[in-house]
C-alpha cells in the first residue's frame, strides 16, 4: 500500500470564522485567482472535486466549477490551532495540534526583542541588519551594498512566526549561514518561534536572486507526530522537498530535500513507481505556490504553479496500484490579490483520490489533523490520538 500527500503550499479556499482576528478577512486564494484568470483552469482537480468543495462554503470557482461525479473524496479543512504558518499547517496534517501560536514580531522597526538581538550577535561575532518586517526581494536589494561592505548578515521577520537570515554567498558562504541559523534557532526557542529560515542569495544590486540554497530549521516538535506513528508500526515514511526541515527529520526513513515543485514532483512520481515490500508513506510540500509567487502577489505565477502540479496529477494516478491513496491538501492561504504580502488565514482543499473507489463529500473537517487520522486508518494501524478519518464511511 502506499499514500502520497501533496501539500500545494498556501493554496488556501477562502477565509476562516476566526480570520478577521488575523487581519485576513475576504481572503479566497483559489476563489482570487480564478476570478483573475479567465478561462478553464485546473482540468484534474476539478475532476477530483476541487469546483465541488468550494461549494460547502457557498461559492463557486470560474473556470473550475463542481462536476456531476467527483473522482475524488472532496472536501474543506478549517485550521484548529491557532496561526496560519507552514509549521503550524504541516504539523497539524500530521496530527500535532497547538493550544497556542508561535511568536510572532511586530512589523516596525526594531522587531526582534534586543536581548534576542544581543545574544545572535554574540553568538556569530557579526552585528545585523535589516531587524524588521519586509518582502526578502525587497530587503536584500535595500541592504545589499551595505550587507557586502560590513558582512552583516540580513535579519528579517514578516507576519509568519520567522526569523529569516539573509546573506549573499560571496559575502557569507553557504555553510557559514546555516551555521548562522543553528544559533539562532537555539536562541529562538526561548521566544517560540517557529522558523529560522536561511535565505542566501547572489548577483549584483538591481540582478539579486535568491538561490535553491534555502533551508528552514524548525522549533522541536511538541511530542510525536504520524510520522513517527506509522513508522513505530513499520510503515516506511518519506519526506520530499521542506519536509524534512518542518519536521526536523523526526519520523522519517526517507528524506528527498529536493528544490523547487518540478524537482520534487518528479521525485515524488518516482516514489509512486517503485515497488516496495512494505508499505510506504510520502508526504510532500510543493513550495512554489507559496514562496515564489505567493508572498509576491504574482496571481499569473500561482495560476500556473498550481497548474503544473495539476498536470502531474495523471502520472500520479497511473504509477499507483489499485486502493493507493492520494491526498491534495494545503497548509494556510497566501491570496496573491490580498494586500500585503503574508500568509492568509484560510480553509484548505482536502482531495483524496483512491484508485478503484468513486468519490464523494467528506464536507468542512474541524481540523487538519483529520488527514492524520485517515492515514492511519488507511494503513490499518493503531489510531491516531488526534482527528477523525474521512475513510471510514467510504472504505
Amino acid at each position: 500500500m502506499k499514500a502520497l500527500v501533496l501539500v500545494i503550499d498556501s493554496f488556501g479556499i477562502g477565509a476562516l470564522p476566526d480570520a478577521e482576528k488575523y487581519g485576513d478577512g475576504g481572503s479566497n486564494t483559489a476563489l482570487h485567482i480564478c476570478e483573475a484568470i479567465p478561462g478553464e483552469k485546473w482540468p484534474n482537480l476539478r475532476r477530483y472535486g476541487l469546483g465541488n468543495a468550494a461549494e460547502l462554503l457557498g461559492f463557486s470557482l470560474p473556470g473550475c466549477g463542481p462536476v456531476e461525479r467527483p473522482e475524488a473524496l472532496y472536501g474543506v479543512m478549517a485550521e484548529k490551532s491557532p496561526g496560519k504558518d507552514t509549521t503550524t499547517g504541516h504539523w497539524e496534517i500530521a496530527g500535532l495540534e497547538l493550544d497556542k501560536p508561535f511568536t510572532t514580531f511586530p512589523s516596525e522597526y526594531p522587531s526582534f526583542p534586543e536581548e534576542m538581538v544581543r545574544r545572535f550577535e554574540e553568538a556569530v561575532g557579526r552585528k545585523i541588519l535589516g531587524n524588521k518586517a519586509a518582502s526578502g526581494t525587497v530587503i536584500i536589494e535595500e541592504l545589499y551594498q551595505e550587507h557586502k561592505k560590513t558582512g552583516a548578515p540580513i535579519c528579517y521577520t514578516s507576519g509568519d512566526s520567522v526569523f529569516q537570515i539573509a546573506a549573499h554567498e560571496e559575502v557569507i558562504p553557504l555553510e557559514e549561514l546555516y551555521e548562522m541559523c543553528r544559533a539562532a534557532r537555539k536562541i529562538c526557542d526561548d521566544w517560540q518561534v517557529g522558523r529560522v529560515i536561511a535565505r542566501p542569495f547572489i548577483g549584483e544590486s538591481g540582478s539579486l536572486q535568491r538561490t535553491a540554497g534555502r533551508r528552514d530549521f524548525s522549533i522541536p516538535l511538541p511530542g510525536p507526530s504520524l510520522l513517527d506513528h506509522l513508522q513505530s508500526q513499520g510503515v516506511v515514511t518519506a519526506g520530499v522537498g521542506k519536509i524534512g526541515d518542518i519536521f526536523l527529520e523526526q519520523g522519517l526513513d526517507e528524506s528527498y530535500h529536493d528544490k523547487g515543485n518540478e524537482a520534487c514532483l518528479k521525485r515524488t512520481l518516482d516514489l509512486a513507481a517503485e515497488k516496495r515490500e512494505k508499505d510506504l508513506f510520502v508526504f510532500v510540500n510543493l513550495v512554489d505556490t507559496d514562496m515564489i509567487y505567493g508572498h509576491r502577489r504574482d496571481v499569473k505565477g500561482y495560476f500556473d504553479a498550481v497548474a503544473a502540479v495539476d498536470k502531474a496529477l495523471p502520472n500520479l494516478e497511473e504509477a499507483l496500484a489499485s486502493g493507493d491513496l492520494l491526498i491534495v491538501t494545503a497548509d494556510h492561504g497566501c491570496d496573491p490579490t490580498y494586500r500585503g504580502t503574508d500568509h492568509t488565514r484560510e480553509y484548505v482543499p482536502l482531495l483524496a483520490f483512491r484508485k478503484g473507489y468513486d468519490g464523494k463529500s467528506v464536507g468542512i473537517r474541524g481540523a487538519f489533523s483529520d488527514v492524520a487520522a485517515s492515514l492511519a486508518d488507511y494503513f490499518n494501524v493503531p489510531p491516531y490520538p488526534r482527528g477523525r478519518s474521512f475513510l471510514l464511511s467510504v472504505v
